[in-house]
C-alpha cells in the first residue's frame, strides 16, 4: 500500500514534533531497510506511514492525521527481522514497557516566568527524591504535585534550590532514578512532563531554583528499546547507542553510551539542552562522570575516554555561553580541580561546581566516630579549607546525600546510635554536622528529611515521615536558623557568603576548631565559628579574634529551644580585647557546651 506521508513538510528535531500540519516524526536507525511510524492515528498499521530515508541513517516524515496525545512506535524492517520500537526521544510514555505518546513541547503556559537562580555564593541546595518526599497514598510513590505542596515549607526553611534526583522513565513505580530507560521522558508515575514543568514554574514563583540530576554514564539497563535498537550489534552488546566492546562495561551493566559516535553525542547534548531550554531548569547535576571520562574495567583500568571528556566540555560550554547563570555540578568525587577549571585551562571540563568527597568523608568520620580521642581534627580542618579552581563555591558540601545514607550507610544520627536517633549523642553530633556544612565555604546541601532527624537509611519505598516535623520542631528550627545565617538574612553574617576562611585554632587535645569566615572583613561581615567535637564543656576558653569589641552570639546549637535535652550552656556575647592570641591581635573568652557549634559576628555600625 502506498504511504500517506506528506512529503512537503520537514521539521527540525528528533522524535515526534507536533505542528499545525500534523506531527513530524524522525528517528535514527542506520541499519534499517525501511522505517514506518505506527500508532492510534493509523490503527497501528505499519504500511500506512513510511518514513523517508535521510542522511546519516535518519528517517523522517510528516503524518497529518497524528495529533498530541496519540500513542505511537516505530516499525523497523531490518536484516534482523521486523522490530517494533519506542521512540528513544519520546517526551511522554504510558510506562517504560508501554507506548510513546505525542507531546506538545510548546503547550505549557509558563506565564511571565523569567526566574534566574541565585548567585552561587547564596545557594542552599535541598536534594530530594520525588517518589518518597511527600507520599499521599500508602504503597504508592509520591509525585511532583506532592513536592509542590511542600514548596512553602522549603521556602520557610530557607532553601533556594532543589536538586531533583533523576525523574526519567524507569522500570516499575519505585526507583532511585539512576536507571533511566527513556532519558527524554519524565516518569509517568510522577506525573509526566507537564507536572514537572508545573513544579519548576511554581518553585520559580517562590524564588526556588530547580537543579536536575541527569544520568549519562549509562542507560537502563532494562526496559530499554534503545538496546540493539535497529538490530545491529557487535559481541552481543547494545548496538548503535552503546559501545560494543570492552568500553561498554560499567557497574550498571554493559550500557555505556558510545560518546565517540556523532549521533549519540548529539542525542546526549540535545537531552541536556532540552532541560535547560524547554524545561527551564536552573542547573544540571551530572551523575558519576568518572564513568564518562574514563573506562574503569578489569581489562583496561583507568583508560581515558577523550570523547567523553569532549562531550562534557561541549555541554558545559554551551550552557555557560547561553545561560552563564545556570549551574552545572559534577559528581566526580576524585578531588580534581580540572573538573571545575574553565574549558581550555589545565584540561578543565568547565563544571560550575562539584560534589566534594574531601569534605563529606572526613567530616562524617569525625561525627560518627564513637570515642572523642579518635577524632582527627586536622582532617576536619583540611575539609573546611579545601577548595577547587581558586573558588570556594566550586564545591558542593554535605554530610548526607542519597549515596551517603544508603548502600550500607545510614543517616548521621542512625550511624551514631542505631535505632535510637532521638538520643542526646545523635542529636548533638548531627546538629554539629549541619552547622559545619552551613558555615564552611562552599555550596551547602541538605538531603531530604535531614532537618527532621530522619532515621534509618534512604530507600525508594520508605517515604519521609512528616509527623517528625512536629515531633522534632526544635531540630527543624535549628536548620532554619543556620540557613538564615548562612544566607545573611539579617545582614550581620556576610562572611558566610564570602570567599575567605582563616583557621584560628585546631585544638587536637580538646577537639575544638575555630575559623574566621569573611568577604572583605569588618563588622557585619567577619563571622567566627567555633565547634566542639568533644563530650566536654569548656568555660573561659580563650581564642584569637579578628577585631576588638563586642561579638554577638548569633547561634548556639546547644540552645534548649532546639531540643529539650540540650542544656542552654552559658554561652553568651563576648568582648574581644587587645592581646595577641592565635596569631591575631585580639582575643576573647568563650564558653562552649559539648558537641556544640557557636557563631559570632559584630553588629554593623
Amino acid at each position: 500500500m502506498k504511504a500517506t506521508i506528506d512529503e512537503k513538510v520537514t521539521v527540525n528535531g528528533m522524535g515526534a514534533i507536533s505542528h499545525e500540519n500534523g506531527v513530524f516524526f524522525r528517528v535514527w536507525a542506520p541499519n534499517a531497510h525501511s522505517v514506518s511510524v505506527v500508532g492510534t492515528f493509523n490503527k497501528w498499521k505499519d504500511s500506512f506511514n513510511l518514513l523517508k530515508h535521510e542522511e546519516n541513517g535518519y528517517w523522517g516524515g510528516n503524518v497529518p492525521k497524528a495529533k498530541v496525545g496519540d500513542e505511537y512506535k516505530f516499525s523497523l524492517d531490518t536484516p534482523h527481522g521486523k522490530l517494533l520500537r519506542n521512540d528513544p526521544c519520546a517526551k511522554k510514555m504510558t510506562n517504560s514497557i508501554g507506548n510513546s505518546i505525542i507531546y506538545d513541547s510548546d503547550g505549557f503556559d509558563w506565564g511571565d516566568d523569567n526566574f534566574q537562580i541565585s548567585t552561587w555564593d547564596n545557594l542552599v541546595i535541598y536534594e530530594l527524591h520525588v517518589g518518597t518526599f511527600n507520599v499521599k497514598e500508602e504503597g504508592k510513590p509520591g509525585d511532583f504535585y506532592g513536592v509542590i505542596e511542600k514548596l512553602d515549607y522549603l521556602k520557610i526553611l530557607g532553601i533556594n534550590a532543589i536538586e531533583v534526583m533523576p525523574p526519567f522513565e524507569f522500570p516499575g513505580d519505585f526507583s532511585w532514578g539512576y536507571n533511566p530507560t527513556y532519558p527524554f521522558s519524565i516518569e509517568s508515575v510522577y506525573g509526566g512532563a507537564d507536572a514537572f514543568k508545573m513544579l519548576i514554574k511554581t518553585a520559580h514563583e517562590k524564588g526556588i531554583a530547580i537543579i536536575l540530576d541527569v544520568v549519562y554514564n549509562h542507560f537502563g539497563p532494562t526496559d530499554m528499546d534503545m538496546w540493539q535498537f535497529d538490530g545491529w550489534n557487535e559481541n552481543g552488546m547494545g548496538g548503535i547507542y552503546f559501545y560494543n566492546d570492552w568500553r561498554a562495561k560499567t557497574p550498571w551493566g554493559d550500557t555505556r553510551p558510545d560518546y565517540g559516535r556523532p549521533e549519540v553525542r548529539q542525542y546526549i547534548r540535545d537531552n541536556a539542552m532540552m532541560w535547560v531550554d524547554e524545561f527551564r531548569v536552573d542547573g544540571l547535576r551530572i551523575d558519576m562522570i568518572p564513568y564518562i571520562r574514563n573506562v574503569n574495567s578489569d581489562e583496561n583500568p583507568n583508560t581515558t575516554l577523550q570523547e567523553g571528556i569532549s562531550l562534557l566540555r561541549w555541554i558545559n560550554g554551551e550552557i555557560a555561553e547561553k545561560y552563564p547563570w545556570k549551574l552545572t555540578i559534577a559528581e566526580d568525587l576524585h578531588g580534581l580541580a580540572s573538573i571545575t577549571d574553565k574549558i581550555g585551562e589545565s584540561g578543565g571540563l568547565g563544571f560550575g561546581s562539584q560534589w566534594d568527597a574531601d569534605f563529606v568523608h572526613p567530616v562524617r568520620k569525625a561525627l560518627i566516630t564513637q570515642e572523642d580521642a579518635d577524632r582527627d581534627m586536622e582532617s576536619v580542618c583540611m575539609a573546611v579549607l579545601n577548595k577547587y579552581s581558586g573558588d570556594v563555591f566550586k564545591r558542593v558540601i554535605y554530610v548526607e546525600s542519597h549515596d551517603e545514607v544508603a548502600n550500607g550507610k545510614a543517616r548521621i544520627a542512625e550511624e551514631i546510635a542505631e535505632k535510637n536517633v532521638n538520643n542526646w549523642y545523635s542529636k548533638k553530633r548531627a546538629s554539629l554536622g549541619v552547622a559545619l556544612t552551613l558555615t564552611t565555604a562552599g555550596i551547602p546541601m541538605l538531603f531530604q528529611g535531614q532537618e527532621l532527624l530522619e532515621d534509618k537509611w534512604f530507600s525508594d519505598t520508605d517515604p519521609i515521615d512528616w509527623k517528625r516535623e512536629k515531633k522534632f520542631n526544635g531540630f527543624n528550627k535549628l536548620h532554619r536558623d543556620l540557613i538564615r545565617l548562612r544566607r545573611n538574612f539579617n545582614n550581620n553574617t556576610e562572611g558566610l557568603i564570602g570567599q575567605n576562611t582563616d583557621m584560628i585554632r585546631v585544638d587536637e587535645e580538646r577537639k575544638i576548631i575555630a575559623f574566621h569566615r569573611y568577604h572583605i572583613g569588618g563588622k557585619g561581615d567577619s563571622t567566627v565559628v567555633i565547634l566542639n567535637f568533644s563530650n566536654n564543656s569548656y568555660d573561659d576558653y580563650v581564642i584569637g579574634m579578628p577585631q576588638n569589641g563586642i561579638w554577638k552570639l548569633r547561634f548556639n546549637s546547644d540552645w534548649e529551644g532546639y531540643d529539650k535535652e540540650f542544656d542552654s550552656f552559658a554561652s553568651t556575647d563576648t568582648e574581644a580585647t587587645q592581646g595577641e592570641y592565635d596569631g591575631l591581635l585580639f582575643n576573647s573568652s568563650i564558653s562552649i557546651a559539648p558537641y556544640t557549634a557557636l557563631i559570632f559576628s559584630q553588629d554593623r555600625e
